[in-house]
């Protein structure tokens, strides 16, 4: 039963990885749509990602015959599940590092659930004030490393909890 939601879990990645190519391959094109474009493909990966982690939440729960309990969030996770399992232990041990992928996920996840920064205009008496927009790293690279990294994770569950 597990593998099921495994292989949902790779797919969503699956997909999100195809969007983050297309991302790439728009990357260098000036074209004004074509921005538009490369932020839709990058929005895009980054939920396709979000919804993979919250699979890979469930996908534990049902390795723990919870089947008809769906957590939202670690929380829940942890509150069903308990923290002295081995992947509640891992994931509660991701979740204090700051640089881990699902920091960074949960990032991702703040930045994409609020409205955009309002922009100070630039003029001459506040030009020292104005700073660089702050938030997660939404580069291909740093996309692509939380991507691997939770496909490594899920693909290490699914082998510690298959049947033979």
């Amino acid at each position: 039963m597990a593998s099921q939601w495994h292989s949902l879990v790779s797919q969503k990645l699956y997909m999100a990885r195809t969007l983050l190519q297309q991302a790439d391959a728009i990357e260098s094109v000036p074209d004004a749509g074509k921005v538009v474009q490369r932020e839709a493909f990058l929005q895009g990966a980054v939920e396709l990602t979000l919804r993979a982690r919250h699979l890979l939440l469930v996908m534990i729960a049902r390795m723990y015959q919870r089947k008809n309990d769906s957590p939202e969030s670690l929380d829940a996770l942890l509150a069903l599940l308990g923290r002295e399992l081995p992947e509640t232990a891992e994931l509660l041990e991701l979740s204090r590092q700051p640089d881990s992928w699902w920091n960074h996920l949960d990032q991702l996840v703040a930045a994409q659930s609020q409205p955009p920064a309002a922009r100070k205009t630039v003029s001459a008496e506040n030009i020292i004030a104005v700073s660089a927009v702050s938030g997660p790293d939404r580069s291909l690279s740093a996309l692509n490393l939380s991507l691997d990294a939770l496909k490594q994770f899920a693909d290490s569950l699914e082998e510690r909890h298959s049947e033979w």
